[in-house]
């Protein structure tokens, strides 16, 4: 496919991973985060860590916003579909996302709740016009990307006069959730990690721009290069990053320059802004508490916050004690750290929301990295005999 396939050549890939092995230091470790599924998914994809040389590591982020919603969201949103006058309308990935005691949307629908699947936020606001006896909620959720169709929905529904339209909110940011990670290397409850550059998300640094990564690069001395989801842009990543490593350097690079500008979409931010405010606090899956890490919407907008409009009430739950996902999500551990995987847990029945988005680490993992597992494991017994 023209403009897909050149950056998908696997002979300049192999010239890319030469110029990595070639120039990483062997007397060093150098260990960079990819922040989003996109990078996760074409990583495993592509068999990109096969590439590199063994003092180059990838760690796996957050990865996507299903992956990092906890399952008191998810709690809040399956009793906000159990409500009998509510259509909770939904993306297909948050479906079959496990909330507490094994419950998931998917269930609560097949149990009755009004539940449907959607792929837009104008598909719920069709939904709330063509039925205004019910009251039509959008679960949303989404880094930045996904954040100005919310914005634009509410507007449309204020112009549209529509009274039985309303969202949860779960929109996260980006930044927030980078300054934790740096800020809070050791984690008590999951281990520790270090890192020493980052891979700036692609779609999300298309709205933000690299302005807000700026902060992260100079404050603490982390190297950040935002990088397309083809395998050569993660490649090229990957060499800037160790190129910056070497030469002592921590600045902001834009290897995604065909699509990702300093200020990013400044028409889209400004539709956030006015619908949009800040909120204190938010917990992100992994991650725990993350200031300033979501968004919920202005006064002016309350009247379309499903929260306020039922009552709804965030209550403490915790994940399937069984499951890694937390500990993944922070780069603690991979996917073949969990005793679940593969045998428990897998797509057809996850426990945990790694597996369940095509984002998230596991699934990616379990698609792709697993069968290249299984290859090195028969080449080493070969070797052996």
């Amino acid at each position: 496919m023209k403009y897909v396939d050149e950056y998908r050549d696997g002979a300049l890939a192999q010239t890319i991973a030469a110029a990595i092995r070639r120039e990483a230091d062997p007397a060093r470790v150098y260990r960079f985060m990819e922040f989003c599924g996109g990078h996760t998914h074409a990583i495993a994809r592509y068999g990109l860590e096969d590439l590199l040389p063994e003092n180059v590591r990838m760690i796996h982020g957050p990865g996507c916003p299903v992956c990092v919603l906890p399952v008191a969201r998810i709690d809040m949103a399956i009793a906000c579909a159990r409500r009998p006058e509510v259509t909770l309308c939904v993306y297909g990935d948050l479906m079959r996302v496990p909330g507490s005691n094994g419950m998931s949307l998917m269930k609560a629908k097949a149990e009755g709740a009004d539940v449907r699947m959607v792929y837009s936020t104008l598909d719920a606001l069709r939904i709330a016009e063509n039925s205004p006896e019910r009251e039509v909620v959008f679960l949303a959720v989404g880094f930045e990307t996904t954040t100005p169709p919310t914005a634009l929905a509410i507007r449309a529904a204020v112009k549209k006069t529509l009274t039985n339209f309303s969202i949860l909110c779960n929109h996260v940011l980006t930044p927030a959730a980078i300054q934790t990670i740096l800020q809070s290397p050791d984690v008590r409850e999951l281990g520790s990690v270090e890192i020493d550059g980052f891979i700036g998300p692609a779609h999300v640094s298309t709205v933000i721009g690299l302005q807000p990564y700026r902060f992260f690069a100079e404050e603490f001395e982390k190297p950040v290069v935002v990088a397309g989801f083809e395998p050569l842009d993660v490649a090229q990543a990957i060499l800037m990053l160790v190129r910056q490593i070497n030469e002592g350097r921590h600045e902001v690079e834009n290897q995604y320059i065909r699509a990702v500008g300093e200020y990013g979409n400044e028409k889209a931010q400004a539709e956030v802004a006015e619908v949009f405010e800040l909120r204190d606090h938010f917990e992100w899956r992994g991650l725990g508490d993350v200031p300033y890490g979501a968004l919920k919407l202005r006064a002016a907008y309350a009247r379309f916050d499903a929260e306020q409009r039922f009552g709804l009430v965030e209550h403490p739950a915790c994940d399937n004690p069984a499951c890694e996902c937390g500990a993944i999500l922070r780069g603690v551990k991979k996917p073949r750290d969990c005793k679940l995987f593969g045998t428990l847990c897998t797509p057809d029945t996850p426990m945990g929301s790694c597996m369940v988005s095509p984002e998230g680490a596991c699934s990616a993992h379990w698609t792709y990295g697993r069968f290249r597992e299984v290859a090195k494991d028969a080449s080493r017994r070969e070797a052996v005999a």
